[in-house]
């Protein structure tokens, strides 16, 4: 990591002559992509280090393009010889998400999302005028095979997960029959293709785009269903239907004609659905093969919103098939499957997670119980092997950064959390009082540290049990 670092200050020494007070390294984000922030006296960049050369080609490609159109994304600075780190505008870290979650459903953040589709509407339009669509990373457009694909990764990772019984070769005509439907759309223009609240930055009031490299031509629609019905944003159902309406009146202004809005609304609703069936997908890859247990709880919201677009609306053609896959899909009986027990304020349980070092012993557990789970993080390897880290616990920001990105910490705790949620239900189910958890390393200072917070919090978010969460040798940590 170091090394990159020196190579972002020698790259940006190069474009600019202001002198660098900070390179700080930003969480990492959903891909494998890292992010850096350089500070200055007076200004901040965000330098972008990657080793996929195409994805970095089409994003500086089509930010140029975009940036010369006018459009709300950020401007790039300077870039490499061998293109694996830019310098681009510092747009902030605050997202749309961000906003929503902090803000709840107010005007203030109806009208971030009604200004991101505006921009959306003008990117689209304005952004494929004279783009090149060579420099796509996949396919240059999203058509019937982009389609068929997203719809067989539901099928696989996800209704073949299910292990229930269906006519598969029915199901694939009926694929076949809604793939050419949506691919015959009158409007083709830029699909961002990833457009969702956390790839949308908001800067004194107003947004900005990031993350569109993996971008092509295709239906508006798309990007209009990807924003409004993003799983995690959960946004109600007037605004979801306000929302679209908004977006055509823009999409109206920008191409100078009048849309057919029950024809538009229709495909909009296909791609809503192919949409949902993506993510269905997608948290089954991640939470049913690789076992992940943050995308395991992400399934039921899923469903449920499954289950209420096809109680409420209508995609315009006829898909008998796919129709009884998809109630299926929508059981009581799977999303209970995938519905995780809930402690509620009578639930007597209280799950004592406690980090400790082995110099001093396991701790001792004062109920009746006899102890519980200890896990032996030592295998892990250890922050406090560095300088930078020593002084540090596993509750600093850098020694997190360090851990998940560095070491075999997330596939450690996956395994984790696939053992104790067994026993946190049982014991909810049955009416247990106590459950101790202790984690375990050589100073008791970094790696137990870390996994305990990281298991309070996903216990919480999963189980909403009460936590008693102890760090035992604190009083030891090197400072």
């Amino acid at each position: 990591m170091q090394s990159i670092i020196k190579d972002i200050k020698d790259l940006f020494s190069n474009y600019s002559k202001e002198s660098i007070q900070q390179v700080e390294k930003l969480p990492q984000s959903g891909s494998e992509r890292n992010y850096f922030r350089i500070t200055c006296e007076n200004n901040s960049f965000i330098a972008t280090y990657g080793t996929n050369i195409k994805e970095n080609e089409a994003f500086i490609c089509f930010s140029d393009h975009f940036r010369n159109a006018g459009l709300a994304t950020p401007k790039i600075y300077c870039v490499n010889d061998s293109k694996s780190i830019y310098i681009q505008e510092d747009l902030g870290d605050v997202s749309l998400i961000d906003t929503l979650e902090s803000g709840g459903y107010t005007g203030k953040v109806y009208f971030l999302y009604k200004k991101s589709l505006e921009q959306l509407a003008n990117l689209q339009v304005k952004g494929n005028a004279g783009f090149d669509y060579s420099k796509c990373i996949t396919n240059e457009s999203f058509g019937r095979q982009a389609i068929m694909a997203d719809l067989l990764y539901f099928k696989y990772y996800f209704l073949d997960a299910l292990r229930k019984p269906y006519d598969k070769q029915k199901l694939i005509d009926d694929f076949e029959a809604l793939s050419n439907y949506l691919s015959h759309t009158e409007y083709k223009y830029f699909m961002f293709r990833d457009f969702q609240s956390r790839n949308i930055m908001v800067k004194d009031r107003e947004v900005f785009f990031i993350d569109y490299q993996g971008g092509m031509q295709g239906a508006p629609q798309y990007d209009v269903a990807s924003l409004l019905w993003q799983a995690r944003a959960n946004l109600p159902d007037d605004w979801k239907q306000r929302l679209l309406e908004d977006y055509i009146d823009q999409f109206e202004k920008i191409i100078e004609e009048p849309v057919d809005r029950d024809i538009f609304r229709n495909q909009y609703n296909g791609y809503v659905l192919i949409r949902l069936l993506q993510v269905l997908g997608a948290y089954g890859f991640r939470g049913l093969f690789e076992r992940k247990a943050h995308f395991l709880t992400s399934i039921p919201l899923a469903l449920q919103n499954l289950k209420w677009f096809l109680d409420n609306q209508s995609i315009g053609i006829s898909l008998p098939a796919f129709r009884k896959v998809l109630e299926l899909c929508i059981s009581d009986e799977v999303i209970n499957e995938f519905t995780p027990v809930t402690a509620t304020a009578e639930t007597p349980l209280v799950v004592t997670i406690n980090s400790f070092s082995y110099k001093n012993g396991i701790p001792v557990d004062e109920t009746k119980n006899g102890g519980g789970f200890v896990f032996d993080m030592r295998g892990i390897l250890n922050p406090g092997r560095y300088d930078e880290y020593k002084k540090l616990s596993g509750l600093d920001k850098s020694v997190k950064d360090f851990l998940e990105e560095e070491t075999e910490m997330p596939v450690f705790l996956n395994g984790v959390y696939s053992i104790v949620d067994i026993s946190v239900k049982d014991y909810i189910n049955r009416n247990f009082k106590s459950l101790m958890i202790n984690f375990g390393c050589t100073g008791g200072q970094h790696r137990s540290v870390y996994a305990c917070e990281a298991l309070a919090r996903h216990l919480r978010n999963k189980f909403n049990v009460k936590i008693r969460l102890l760090h035992n040798n604190k009083e030891n940590w090197m400072k």
